[in-house]
């Protein structure tokens, strides 16, 4: 792994801190499924990222490619800017949470 690799699965490493499995139980909930833009439809973009972050979670490293780095890469950036925008109060149950959990990162853990 290059040194840009490395950094970039430790950024992703901090940024996500669900696991494959709480993930994708997560996504499976109406919650999960009540945010984020649907701009197909269907599925929201935060809700797609989520998919392929358990896939990537549950990769070797040495079984990565270009297209999850430059993934990882995206969640990190959202995570780190989703997080500066927290709404004041309980976010317990919030859409701002929701949507968050959805790119892997629970922000009350």
């Amino acid at each position: 792994m290059t040194e840009d690799g490395e950094r970039i699965a430790a950024d992703f490493g901090q940024a996500v801190n669900m696991t494959a499995t709480e993930l994708e139980s997560w996504l499976e909930t109406e919650e999960s499924r009540s945010v984020g833009d649907k701009s197909d439809g269907e599925e929201s973009t935060g809700h797609r990222s989520g998919r392929r972050i358990v896939e990537i979670l549950r990769k070797r490293k040495g079984d990565l490619g270009e297209d999850d780095y430059s993934h990882m890469r995206k969640v990190t950036g959202y995570v780190r800017r989703h997080l500066k925008q927290r709404p004041s109060g309980d976010v317990k149950e919030t859409p701002w949470r929701y949507s968050l959990m959805n790119w892997g990162h629970d922000p009350l853990r």
